[in-house]
């Protein structure tokens, strides 16, 4: 009987995840979506320190924007912001309760509390009305999703933990959504956005210092073939030094090389 409750709550879970979902979202039929039915989900694998942050992570993003997203519904002038928060805070609510399931499973600890910097967002938008509170909700909502994404995206291609692996999963839907929901307000400053780091350019060029390689012998670049031409050089030098010494101090009365062997070095 258990098993069967399980199985209706995950079929209403899904079935409010699909509605919660905006209609351009789900009418797009050019844009594939992930199937989660593929998808093992039974705890088992390795859990490493940024998977269990990822879950608490997860945890916090519900615990500011949830509130945040019912202030937008009472503060907010603007019906398309209002529609906004409540769709975000929603959403958020569905992903709470993954969050919270995944985290039982896996016994890691989530907090109850928004942290500082999340309190001081919220308090932002409570001493904001109409246009203000607009551009800081969308400001602070669409920062925040910018930040998590590339963490989702990394535990996501990472982790050793099937559970983990699925909710990364499921964040990674949601923050897509919300980043859209977001930028469809209209007053997003992406000028004002973060820009990505610079590609390395360190890659891409050559060694500072020659590498001596089979590669390298063969190739028509001299300076990888420096310590070769040295150490012959070298060579040549002692063999030739020894040569001498035997020719002008090893000769017998005849003019021969005497036969008696010589030690060197002791």
């Amino acid at each position: 009987m258990s098993v069967w409750r399980r199985l209706c709550s995950a079929a209403v879970l899904s079935a409010a995840l699909v509605m919660l979902v905006p209609d351009p979202v789900r009418a797009a039929p050019d844009v594939p979506v992930p199937p989660e039915n593929l998808l093992l989900n039974r705890g088992t694998g390795a859990i490493s320190a940024a998977d269990k942050d990822l879950v608490v992570k997860v945890r916090l993003a519900g615990l500011w924007e949830i509130p945040a997203g019912e202030m937008a519904q009472q503060k907010s002038n603007s019906a398309r912001i209002k529609r906004i928060g409540q769709n975000i805070a929603d959403q958020h609510a569905a992903l709470d309760e993954l969050a919270r399931t995944a985290a039982k499973e896996l016994k890691i600890a989530l907090p109850n509390e928004p942290n500082s910097d999340q309190q001081g967002w919220l308090d932002e938008m409570e001493a904001a009305e109409g246009p203000e509170f607009d551009a800081i909700y969308i400001d602070r909502l669409r920062s925040a999703h910018g930040k998590i994404f590339p963490a989702i995206a990394t535990i996501r291609s990472s982790t050793r933990n099937d559970t983990v692996r699925r909710l990364a999963q499921q964040a990674n839907q949601f923050v897509m959504t919300h980043m859209t929901l977001l930028e469809s307000s209209g007053i997003v400053d992406f000028a004002a956005l973060p820009t990505a780091p610079a590609p390395n350019a360190a890659a891409s060029s050559k060694p500072a210092t020659p590498v001596l390689s089979a590669a390298g012998q063969n190739s028509g670049e001299s300076g990888a073939n420096i310590p070769l031409i040295a150490a012959a050089l070298a060579g040549g030098l002692v063999v030739g030094g020894l040569v001498t010494r035997q020719i002008v101090g090893g000769r017998g009365r005849n003019g021969y090389r005497s036969r008696r062997p010589r030690y060197y070095g002791g």
